[in-house]
């Protein structure tokens, strides 16, 4: 495909997915230092980065050495060797201030032999100590174009440490992989933010690897999703991690490669800061959570227990039981429809269509509780009317076939088609307005991310826009739902997928989503406190999904929704998947066991307060410890399979605190702040509550 050259002078550009060609912005003449330096030293006090006369560069913290002396940035062109030694021409510096506060930049520039310069622009933030942000350029200065293969940024190794690394990764694959993992021998992991699967892609581009001692983030900073990877890697003596992509590209002799903006922070303790740090920039940028309305945060009882071919008696015959137990919410799940696609109401068991639905949801309401309805956006399935008359909304790859939907045998359905919007967006008037339900319940591992499409109906300027604008789609979903009810809920479940940031500012509740293990509630649970708020209004899912089906203590101590799917008074009559142990039904037993942890939540609501992810390290810190903060308490939550020793209560001010079994209320002792342990011995989990004294806190 030819191109119009690019010059340093010239307005044109065509962004591309991992990078854009676009003009050079000429720096300021008094930057430019008079001499070729040897290096340079670049620090915030905090995070040092160390560059040669090469462009190699290191990392240090507080002084210390992270990484070797490595070349971290490079071009990668077509059929050669990549180029990673610049001979370092000048490096300047001056003072900044914009969204992200007053701050420090950097811009160092280098050249290839004199046919490529490579433009480093380095900025520090004030209020961002050990973070930095990046923005690297490539320039062909040769008299020849330059095929471009891909490209790397910030790819640095963490050096090892005798206790091992741990990492966070925040690609989504088909395997529901932990989003953190022990770094082990031979541990590789590519972390592409597109489709890693027909139906699994997208999700939060961040890497984070990390010593008990210390650590290292990489992500990128734009608004849009990337079609990047960041790949983490054990290496002899470290571990690799970076940010890079793999998007061909034609650089003309003047025109310019522009990478997407990146960052790297170093920091002590796990994952958490990093995600937090990240989630403040992005807002600072433009892309935030939305309001989060009170109703966000009630108990959540879902009739997906009855499976597919529930019936309107089933969910009437228990909703008395699940009102008692103190559920808000009641959400009607997979079912009430003809067919992914054919969002008409299903008439064997709701013969009246509209009307049934209308009744269904006043019915809900009748016994003070809220009706959410489940939906899964853009998957249709064949045969539906809707994709017999509007196959123009296919999204479509290069070969003109269609990305399939694996769970209902579906195809996917392009969100930056308008016509796609806009059927998706008069079907929710339709649910919220029309049949007066209060909530979605948006479901599917198809909603995380979608491939390029190149449907020819839909005049994309670039295949990318379907990856880049379904971030819209929710948004525009999200949006129209609020307009008609501002209590409404609007869940958004990628089923087992990596959550994708960007569609954060389109969703004001989100599950565990098909949590594969109660460590999964919990280490997403962690990560939706970062990436949403300390008060993300984030459910373990369906209890009946973790260790046992009734581990509430998972989400409960990490500031959980408590949420089931529990039916009464007997089973689903003909399952299609085998029940667990026990079946789904509400035995005496379980009821008590229920009562006593939704009482709980309801009298401390933890998922209101204040998440400390700081504290605690998630990978190093023995037992797991996790800690929220509500109303000058701080309440604690432990997890072990067995343990007996001291435990260290992180988080506490100067001064005496009554501690507590935040389960049983048994009296266990005070402590003073602001360092204390406790002796304890629990199997499964511990919960404390602390309580400052009177007169004994500050």
């Amino acid at each position: 495909m030819s191109r119009k050259p690019i010059t340093r002078r010239s307005a044109i550009g065509r962004l591309l997915a991992g990078g854009a060609l676009v003009a050079a912005p000429a720096l300021p003449a008094r930057l430019w230092a008079a001499q070729p330096p040897e290096g340079a030293r670049l620090s915030d006090g905090r995070l040092t980065i160390e560059f040669d006369a090469a462009m190699r560069s290191r990392l240090l913290l507080d002084g210390k050495a992270l990484t070797p002396l490595a070349s971290a940035e490079a071009l990668l062109p077509v059929d050669s060797a990549p180029v990673d030694h610049f001979l370092l021409l000048d490096h300047a510096e001056e003072a900044v201030s914009g969204p992200h506060g007053a701050g420090r930049r950097h811009v160092l520039r280098g050249t290839a032999e004199g046919a490529l310069e490579q433009q480093i622009a380095i900025t520090f933030f004030d209020r961002y100590p050990g973070l930095a942000l990046y923005e690297v350029q490539y320039r062909n200065t040769g008299k020849a174009p330059l095929g471009v293969a891909g490209w790397r940024v910030a790819t640095h190794d963490l050096l090892d440490h005798p206790d091992g690394a741990w990492s966070f990764a925040g690609a989504s694959y088909p395997d529901r992989r932990d989003w953190i993992q022990p770094v082990g021998p031979g541990f590789e992991q590519r972390n592409f933010m597109g489709m890693n699967g027909s139906d699994y892609g997208g999700g939060t581009p961040v890497a984070v690897v990390w010593r008990r001692d210390a650590g290292i983030a990489v992500g990128h900073v734009e608004t849009v999703p990337r079609l990047v990877s960041l790949p983490v890697a054990a290496q002899p003596g470290g571990t690799r991690l970076g940010l890079s992509g793999d998007e061909p590209a034609m650089l003309e002799p003047g025109a310019v490669l522009t990478l997407p903006a990146a960052f790297v922070m170093a920091h002590r303790g796990d994952y958490f800061a990093p995600l937090d740090a990240y989630r403040r920039i992005m807002a600072e940028r433009g892309l935030a959570a939305p309001a989060i309305p009170e109703t966000a945060y009630g108990p959540v009882w879902c009739a997906w227990g009855y499976e597919r071919k529930f019936t309107p008696d089933q969910v009437y015959g228990t909703l008395p039981k699940a009102r008692d137990l103190g559920f808000e919410w009641a959400v009607i799940d997979d079912g009430w429809q003809r067919a992914e696609g054919d969002w008409r109401v299903e008439t064997e068991r709701f013969p009246r269509g509209d009307e049934d639905m209308r009744a269904f949801a006043t019915r809900i309401k009748s016994y003070g509780m809220r009706p959410r309805l489940w939906l899964a956006p853009l998957a249709v399935d064949p045969g539906t009317p809707l994709l017999r008359d509007h196959p123009d909304m296919l999204l479509l790859d290069r070969n003109g076939a269609a990305q399939n939907v694996s769970w209902w045998n579906a195809f996917t359905l392009c969100p930056a088609y308008e016509p796609t919007v806009d059927y998706f967006r008069k079907l929710v008037r339709q649910i919220i307005g029309d049949w007066g339900f209060e909530g979605l319940k948006l479901d599917g591992q198809h909603l995380n991310g979608v491939a390029p499409c190149y449907n020819p109906a839909h005049n994309h300027a670039r295949p990318e826009e379907s990856y880049e604008k379904l971030q819209d789609f929710w948004k525009a979903i999200h949006d129209e739902v609020m307009a008609i009810n501002p209590q409404a809920v609007v869940e958004i479940c990628p089923c087992g997928d990596s959550f994708a940031f960007h569609n954060i500012p389109a969703m004001n509740n989100t599950p565990a989503s098909d949590p594969t293990s109660s460590w999964q509630v919990r280490l997403k649970g962690k990560t939706f406190k970062a990436l949403m708020g300390p008060a993300a209004p984030y459910s373990g899912d369906h209890v009946e999904l973790s260790d046992g089906g009734r581990d509430f203590a998972s989400t409960y101590g990490i500031g959980g929704i408590p949420a089931s799917k529990f039916t009464y008074p007997e089973d689903a009559p003909k399952p299609t998947e085998p029940l667990p142990p026990g079946g789904f039904k509400l035995t005496p037993e379980k009821e008590a066991l229920w009562r006593k942890w939704i009482d709980l939540y309801r009298a401390n609501r933890l998922a209101q307060g204040t998440y400390r992810g700081e504290l605690y390290d998630i990978g190093f810190d023995k037992p797991e410890a996790h800690v929220v903060s509500m109303d000058k308490q701080l309440h604690y939550a432990f997890y072990a399979d067995a343990w007996r020793g001291k435990l260290p209560l992180r988080g506490l001010e100067a001064g005496e605190y009554a501690l507590a079994d935040g389960f049983s209320g048994a009296d266990l002792g005070r402590v003073r702040g602001p360092e204390a342990l406790l002796d304890a011995r629990f199997e499964g989990f511990l919960l404390v509550r602390a309580t400052p004294v009177a007169g004994g806190a500050a």
